[in-house]
């Protein structure tokens, strides 16, 4: 839940009621009736109204701002690993980190189990 007074971007208009999509604005209530879809009221200085609003039509000004850095971030990598010919680099940034997890999970599969545990783990999946 948003705290009073803090800024908002408008990022979509669910109800089609001529939002100012882009445009930033201030919490200055929570509608508190049950029976409403929407969550707050928001005021726009540059439309100079305000508007009742669902909570995923709006979105904190810090969380986008967070979200377009790590996009440059990431495209500024991108372009490095391309310019220095870095294909690890390029490989690990295009796959988000996850090729290094899968060695891991493979070299637990490979593990040789003596027949003990393995009667241990076939008893325990049975149990449950």
């Amino acid at each position: 839940m948003l705290k009073l007074g803090e800024k908002i971007i408008i990022v979509d208009d669910r109800f089609e009621q001529n939002l100012p999509i882009g445009e930033y604005g201030f919490v200055i209530a929570y509608d508190r009736n049950n029976d409403s879809a929407f969550d707050y009221i928001i005021r726009v200085p540059k439309a100079n109204r305000q508007f009742y609003v669902p909570c995923e039509d709006i979105e904190l000004e810090e969380t986008l701002l967070e979200l377009e850095v790590d996009r440059i971030e990431r495209e500024a990598l991108i372009d490095y690993a391309l310019v220095t010919r870095n294909e690890e680099l390029f490989k690990r940034i295009m796959n988000g980190g996850k090729e290094e997890e899968q060695p891991i999970e493979e070299e637990t599969s490979k593990e040789v189990l003596t027949r003990d545990e393995f009667i241990r783990q076939v008893n325990l999946k049975a149990w449950i």
